[in-house]
């Protein structure tokens, strides 16, 4: 955890509520706009991958494939990420948020030019750099791309304090892992509004979230735990 210790009392600046909440409401938002796009999901690797192999064994191969190249790109997505941790250090969070935001940009720029293949990549490469840099709010694990996880720890958090003899701030993180997926939800809900109705610049919103994420990484003090 480095200088922005958990255990001593401190909240990394990546993994404060607001932070992570924008970063689920781009990742529902882009998921969205890629299979509206490109009839593929950019977080959802699992979905995915049941539609590759549902495709390959109806013997419809070319569908099948068409599933392939973002599963790969998510791949690239991770070591980047993975990478950027190792060299970067804190700075990783923010450096990787930019590479993020440029790319985005690019693609929407570049939207009605590059084919859907390309776009898909870079879209899933965002998705899993986010995936593997934001990975806890408040010091426990969480997920900014996809709600399963987040859900079970929602709904266990619940079970423990009903049941008695759980911590305290059990409640709180049950609140803050159903809001992870109320937020996801609704980023998804505006991608696919976006999209439908303004497809050239639907990508603009989730670069304004990842904006905000990149000058709140930058600039917001650590959060003091009571």
């Amino acid at each position: 955890m480095s200088t922005l210790d958990v255990a001593a009392g401190a909240i990394r600046r990546d993994e404060t509520i607001g932070i992570v909440l924008l970063l689920a409401f781009a990742g529902g938002y882009i998921d969205a706009y890629t299979w509206i796009i490109h009839g593929v999901l950019a977080n959802a690797q699992t979905a995915n991958l049941i539609f590759l192999w549902a495709h390959a064994m109806a013997g419809n191969w070319a569908k099948a494939f068409h599933f392939v190249p973002p599963i790969l790109a998510f791949a690239v997505g991770i070591v980047i990420a993975a990478w950027l941790r190792r060299v970067a250090g804190e700075r990783a969070g923010a450096i990787s948020t930019l590479v993020e935001i440029v790319l985005l940009i690019t693609i929407g720029i570049l939207h009605n030019r590059l084919p859907d293949l390309a776009g898909t990549l870079g879209i899933s490469v965002v998705a899993a750099m986010q995936s593997g840099m934001f990975i806890k709010v408040e010091g426990t694990i969480c997920s900014t791309v996809m709600i399963t996880g987040n859900m079970r720890q929602a709904v266990e958090n619940i079970f423990a304090a009903v049941y008695g003899g759980a911590p305290p701030g059990t409640l709180r993180k049950s609140g803050i892992f159903f809001a992870l997926c109320a937020v996801f939800g609704f980023g998804a809900a505006a991608g696919a509004y976006a999209t439908k109705t303004i497809p050239n610049l639907a990508l603009g919103i989730p670069v304004i979230a990842l904006l905000i994420v990149l000058l709140r990484c930058e600039t917001a003090p650590r959060e003091v735990t009571g």
